[in-house]
């Protein structure tokens, strides 16, 4: 389901955008995933909104989760991405929680087009991988 949340490498240059461009909800290029990317004081977070997976069971719960207390949570509505910081083009230092395994990689967001997202995930530097999403209208 979110396996989209791990992968992620950027191959386009960033291009000028506006800060709130990012803002919006974005499909994901695995499950059909759907996340709501939104403003979170000066940085943006995100949440999950949908998956082929949710659609069958909005109350899925996040059972890969690395810390047992939290295996009981509903993927639906959970908040994944958060801590960037606005920087030129684009959003870095920022995490992202990846529900098919449980685990939190550091993160870059940047726009390469009105409705195409970057974002890349790192376990650490150099090993990283970038994902493409397309925003949702």
């Amino acid at each position: 389901m979110l396996a989209l949340l791990i992968g992620l490498a950027f191959a386009a240059a960033p291009s000028p955008q506006s800060a709130d461009a990012v803002v919006g909800r974005w499909k994901t290029p695995v499950h059909n995933g759907i996340v709501e990317i939104t403003r979170c004081g000066t940085s943006i977070c995100g949440k999950i909104v949908a998956s082929d997976k949710l659609r069958t069971n909005p109350n899925l719960p996040d059972a890969n989760n690395s810390t047992p207390a939290l295996r009981t949570r509903r993927l639906m509505g959970l908040q994944i991405m958060s801590g960037f910081k606005a920087q030129g083009a684009g959003w870095y230092g920022g995490k992202i929680y990846n529900a098919e395994d449980g685990k939190t990689y550091s993160a870059e967001v940047t726009m390469s087009g009105n409705d195409t997202l970057n974002l890349r995930g790192c376990v650490f530097k150099p090993f990283c991988r970038t994902q493409v999403w397309t925003r949702v209208r």
